[in-house]
């Protein structure tokens, strides 16, 4: 069994999995289940499938993140014989939980431990091993344990809950829905045998909860007898419960929603009325000569240097490129139509100003910025220690995260007239959408 790991538990976080004294609940063990084969999803892996601005697998995770505090989550990825082959499902099962924003700030923050666990050739035995590498974490400890299918992205916040509460009280816990149907047991030949109650009967879904410690007992016995079940309710109840510390399973209300992806149709398709964004690249250039006695300005920042940029305004080049390449995207005209460099009112202008003129407008326009990239070609001086600085600054401006925005340099290796400092340029692209 292989098993990848992130993040080390502290004693503190293996609360036993009960109602404490405020009414709150402990933390809790989740395992999901994505070690299945896909077979009948036309040969993709479908908790992997794109769904929610992630994957059904980090959709699945999401709801029990955001709805009781897990130390744990270990997740069953696909077993193979082929050599190599067991880390690359594992980092392609990892990729697919953490698509979601949501599910990696759990791992990013430390709040939970997440392990991904190489599956068995059943998925009796890709919970037992997930329930085995869980065991090394919490010792003694008997919180709950949720077994979820990692295919099953439509549970709520509702049916998890309700499931807690129930094992919490009765040691185990799983959500059904009464059939629609009648249902009849047959023989091999297709002749009815028994007409079961339909009142009586319970079509059983994922989650399904219990104390962790009797459920992992429960496998090892199952595995030791090579007994196989349809799933983990039916290993409680053959195995753990014991009609005096525990007791069968306890069912509580499903939901139709609750369904497994089984095939392609499965997967919801985006909603009609939702529109593609439109989406517009601009290109920005400008290029001043350097001169003594002014100030290198580069993105709202005065770099150190002997010499400046000879201009109208400040004479940001950097700054202007990026003006010109959000007008163009938008299509609102360039820099020159905006500020005429034969404007009195203009001269020795802050960049930035200018910049914040041109960004109201395209906003007010429906715009929003994707990213922005630029270069800078300038022999001296180095550009590399002010980069943050400048990245921040142009951000500052737009009112955007810093990681929407990008500077890199270049020289002239000592030839033309940027390589023998006369001059510097700067060209800026950008991405702008809107819906």
């Amino acid at each position: 069994m292989t098993m990848m790991r992130t993040t080390i538990p502290t004693t503190t976080q293996w609360t036993m999995m009960t109602n404490k004294p405020d009414g709150k609940p402990g933390r809790a063990v989740l395992v999901l289940v994505a070690a299945g084969s896909s077979s009948r999803m036309g040969g993709k892996k479908k908790e992997y499938l794109p769904m929610n601005g992630g994957t059904v697998l980090a959709s699945a995770a999401r709801i029990f993140l955001q709805t009781l505090p897990f130390s744990v989550v270990a997740v069953a990825y696909p077993a193979t014989q082929t050599p190599g082959k067991s880390e690359e499902n594992g980092r392609a099962c990892r990729e697919a939980l953490f698509s979601d924003q949501a599910v990696a700030s759990f791992h990013t923050s430390a709040q939970t431990e997440f392990l991904f666990v190489e599956g068995g050739a059943t998925r009796q035995q890709s919970v037992l091993n997930a329930l085995e590498a869980v065991a090394e974490q919490c010792g003694g400890e008997n919180p709950l344990v949720f077994i979820h299918d990692g295919a099953r992205p439509f549970v709520s916040a509702q049916i998890i809950r309700d499931c807690h509460t129930a094992a919490a009280q009765y040691g185990a816990a799983a959500p059904a829905m009464q059939p629609t149907d009648t249902q009849k047991e047959t023989d091999a030949q297709g002749f009815v045998t028994r007409h079961l109650t339909r009142a009586r009967l319970a079509a059983v879904q994922t989650p399904q909860a219990f104390r962790f410690q009797p459920l992992l007992s429960a496998h090892r016995a199952a595995a030791q007898q090579h007994i196989d079940c349809t799933d983990d309710t039916e290993i409680w109840d053959r195995f753990a419960a014991d009609g005096k510390t525990y007791r069968p399973t306890k069912i509580v209300a499903g939901s139709h929603e609750n369904k497994k992806i089984t095939y392609p149709s499965d997967i919801p398709a985006p909603p009609a009325s939702v529109d593609a964004p439109c989406i517009r690249t601009g290109l920005g250039y400008d290029k001043h000569v350097l001169v003594t006695g002014r100030t290198l300005m580069l993105g709202g920042v005065a770099i150190p240097s002997d010499k400046g940029e000879a201009g109208h305004s400040d004479g940001d080049v950097l700054l202007h490129a990026i003006t010109d390449a959000l007008l163009g995207a938008a299509a609102l005209g360039d820099i020159g139509s905006y500020f005429p460099p034969d404007d009195a009112q203009w001269k020795d202008a802050d960049s930035k100003q200018l910049l914040a003129t041109v960004w109201n407008d395209i906003t007010a326009a429906g715009w929003s910025l994707g990213n922005i990239d630029c270069v800078i070609a300038l022999e001296q001086p180095k550009f590399l220690p002010h980069r943050t600085a400048v990245c921040a600054s142009i951000a500052a401006v737009l009112g955007v995260p810093t990681e929407q925005v990008f500077v890199k340099a270049k020289t002239g290796e000592k030839t033309g007239d940027v390589g023998t400092g006369k001059v510097i340029e700067a060209t800026a692209t950008c991405l702008l959408f809107r819906r």
